[in-house]
């Protein structure tokens, strides 16, 4: 879900995006004075159109929602999308990352504080709530927000107004509440580690992204549309993936999701210096996950498949030991080291590249 924008998940995973790439199989997009740029989702899955539809579904009420799902799914640009689709969507989108919220800091940052309110408050500050009147304010990770604060964003919730820390004035806010988390919030709610009430408050919508591992149907249409963004941003020629790197890529459990997927992508299109991605420069992780990807009449050893992985990358560089660490993401000693266990002849190699 993505991002051809996303690939479904995707939307501007891709930091060196400047313009989406457009995929007629799923996309979902709205206009807004005030969006910097249109989201799209990438992909053909199932689960993809589902979400949409459940976007769309929501965008139009006031109803707070909790996304919910693993590490890099693209969570927050779910949020986003939800919020550009919204009769919100010229207000703003303000994005609070509750790890760092700790104690009055805590208060200080979601609500603003007065000057003199605690030693080094020179000036009266807004406060991420009060910043975010009119419009969206989307808590990431919401279950890091420790128990004895959060009947203090309760309370703001249930009152829809601020009170700034050292202040006796409340200010009313009208704002939309997203919030985010990749912890099982029932869990916490049963070990009490999270309110029951602050729970019930937030979790009217619960929107689940599913990992990448389950929207197989996305990972191509993803990996094409980071490799366009990487050709748009150094305005080059498109690079492609070769068979066997496609399916290395669909063989891959992606623990990372999204973000490991658009890293991966990254680091395979500044490895590669012709116009086809080959599995050499793929990470080390995708190319070993794999094993059926290698002839065999039996299963491998892992070394026996570092053998082969260590052997065709130095190919590839034609002997060159400092250029095959790299693309493999180890040091140069341990490349030596390997090289050493396994009993790989770089003579060999070095006089089929007429070196």
């Amino acid at each position: 879900m993505a991002q051809s924008n996303e690939g479904d998940i995707a939307q501007r995973i891709a930091p060196n995006s400047n313009r989406p790439l457009r995929n007629k199989s799923s996309r979902f997009s709205t206009s807004g004075k005030n969006q910097k740029a249109e989201i799209e989702f990438v992909g053909r899955s199932p689960l993809l159109t589902s979400i949409l539809e459940t976007v769309e579904a929501i965008a139009a009420r006031k109803c707070p929602v909790v996304v919910t799902g693993e590490t890099g799914v693209g969570k927050e640009m779910v949020a986003r999308q939800i919020h550009n689709a919204s009769d919100r969507s010229e207000g703003v989108f303000v994005p609070v990352d509750c790890t760092t919220l700790t104690g009055q800091l805590f208060e200080s940052q979601l609500f603003g504080h007065v000057r003199g309110a605690f030693t080094g408050a020179v000036d009266t500050t807004l406060g991420f709530f009060r910043a975010a009147d009119g419009g969206t304010i989307f808590l990431d990770e919401i279950s890091e927000i420790p128990l004895e604060l959060q009947a203090k964003l309760l309370r703001v919730l249930q009152e829809g107004a601020v009170t700034p820390l050292g202040s006796t004035k409340s200010y009313p806010i009208d704002i939309r509440v997203l919030c985010a988390t990749n912890t099982d919030l029932c869990k916490m709610l049963k070990e009490g580690t999270f309110r029951a009430d602050l729970y019930y408050r937030l979790n009217v919508v619960n929107l689940e992204v599913p990992p990448l591992r389950q929207r197989k149907e996305d990972i191509l249409p993803l990996a094409k549309y980071f490799l366009v963004n990487q050709s748009t941003f150094y305005d080059e020629p498109p690079k492609v993936l070769s068979p066997t790197a496609k399916k290395l890529l669909l063989n891959y459990a992606w623990p990372g999701n999204v973000r490991e997927l658009a890293n991966a992508m990254e680091r395979a299109y500044v490895l590669t210096t012709g116009r086809e991605i080959q599995p050499s420069v793929l990470p080390f992780e995708v190319i070993i996950a794999d094993s059926t990807s290698y002839p065999k009449h039996e299963l491998q050893t892992l070394d026996e498949v570092k053998r082969k992985i260590i052997t065709q990358t130095l190919e590839f560089t034609k002997g060159r030991k400092i250029a095959a660490a790299k693309i493999l993401g180890i040091e140069r000693r341990s490349l030596n080291r390997l090289i050493d266990k396994l009993d790989i002849s770089l003579a060999q190699m070095k006089k089929k590249a007429g070196t």
